[in-house]
């Protein structure tokens, strides 16, 4: 019963968290397995068996809407007790002091009410859950997840463009568009496209100390333009991996380029590259659409959006994730 690319033990943890579902037999059922298995999976897979999971989740709840100044009778039955004398002993094994001495603080507390869990999945206000990861995650490691996902989503609009004829790809849809005042104009596909792969030679031109790349010429065509990606991306990528290993993005570089030369701290460099390629490849896909290219669509009849030609980061994790 599980479709294509859906993820199958989230599908038995929604078995279990279905506030329908009551009894083991209720989450089997609503898993489409047999008692039996679905134990077996969600103690193999979660490390807890699913009523104990269900159990905690709901009592993680429960302090939660005790926190935000819920009654005990009213928590209790919401839990799924069949008496308020029940859900008292219960909650009071699990934090240690009875459901009407919760402070008021766990409302705003953030984990505060969440018990130990084998498995990182607790109870996240209103309805939702939260799956604590194994490992931290650093600033750092997000802006490298967010650097690759950049230049791996202009390769994949790059190659799109070069579905369209040299008229289409070169067209002014957006007259007199700028989005830099000191950039140009940049109104059709080809100068947006250009002008994301451009900057990142332009800044390892400045930062190499090297002289200016200077534009694409007027009768290049994607290709060429996937060509001159395909030769930067590797050095773009390697001078992040090299800065960060360095500690060396508060740094200061005097770009030599600039009429009159100007400085510029690394970490700011990185910053813009990465705040003006966003808002070009969404447009990008605004003119895509224009020109008649199915952008974002399915790859096939009936199936899920293509994630990189959606060009979100989420998706794009996804599909990179170990």
């Amino acid at each position: 019963m599980t479709g294509p690319g859906r993820d199958r033990l989230r599908e038995l943890i929604d078995a279990v968290l279905d506030e329908d579902h009551r009894t083991l037999h209720d989450m089997a059922h609503g898993a489409y397995s047999s008692p039996f298995h679905f134990s077996r999976r969600l103690a193999r897979d979660a490390g807890e068996p699913p009523v104990a999971m269900r159990r905690r989740v709901a009592l993680e709840r429960a302090a939660w809407r005790l926190g935000r100044g819920a009654s005990v009778t009213e928590v209790a039955f919401e839990a799924g007790y069949g008496s308020v004398e029940g859900f008292a002993r219960a909650y009071a094994r699990a934090y240690g002091h009875p459901p009407s001495d919760t402070p008021r603080a766990v409302s705003v507390s953030g984990s505060a009410h969440w018990l130990p869990a084998p498995n990182g999945i607790h109870f996240h206000s209103p309805d939702g859950l939260w799956v604590e990861g194994t490992g931290g995650t650093s600033a750092a490691e997000v802006t490298a997840l967010l650097v690759h996902q950049d230049v791996d989503d202009v390769r994949a609009l790059v190659d799109l463009a070069k579905g369209l004829d040299a008229d289409a790809y070169a067209r002014d849809r957006l007259p007199g568009f700028t989005l830099l005042h000191w950039a140009g104009p940049e109104g059709s596909i080809k100068a947006l496209l250009n002008r994301c792969v451009g900057t990142y030679e332009i800044w390892l031109a400045s930062i190499e100390g090297a002289d200016h790349p200077g534009r694409i010429a007027e009768d290049s065509d994607a290709g060429e333009l996937s060509a001159r990606l395909d030769a930067v991306a590797p050095r773009w990528l390697g001078w992040v991996r090299e800065t960060e290993r360095r500690g060396a993005w508060g740094d200061r570089l005097v770009d030599a380029l600039c009429d009159p030369p100007e400085s510029f701290v690394l970490g700011s460099v990185l910053a813009h590259v990465l705040a003006y390629s966003a808002q070009r490849r969404g447009l990008v896909r605004a003119l895509l659409r224009q020109a008649g290219m199915e952008v974002g669509e399915p790859v096939r009849p009936g199936g899920p959006p293509d994630p990189v030609r959606d060009g979100d980061p989420i998706e794009w994790l996804r599909r990179h994730a170990p």
